[in-house]
């Protein structure tokens, strides 16, 4: 009775944790896939990689962003 009762609450212990990590998970996963649904539509807008439609993509991208609620994108660092 007590192994049972024992292998119960480590099942029990085990997959509550779980379950939230991946209901968080889910979330992330949404918030990526707007935010890269958001770049997609500023590629569009903008196709060319002159200097001015590079900075007119970066603002569209920044202006969908921040209409949805999501975080700027961070600019890589650039190797030294």
């Amino acid at each position: 009775m007590n192994r049972l009762a024992a292998a119960l609450f480590l099942v029990a212990v085990t997959t509550v944790p779980a379950a939230l990590a991946s209901q968080q998970g889910v979330v992330v996963t949404q918030n990526w896939t707007s935010m890269d649904v958001c770049a997609k539509q500023a590629q569009t807008a903008f196709p060319d990689f002159t200097a001015e439609a590079n900075a007119k993509r970066d603002a569209k991208l920044k202006e969908c962003l921040a209409g949805k609620n999501l975080p700027p994108r961070e600019l890589p660092v650039p190797a030294r």
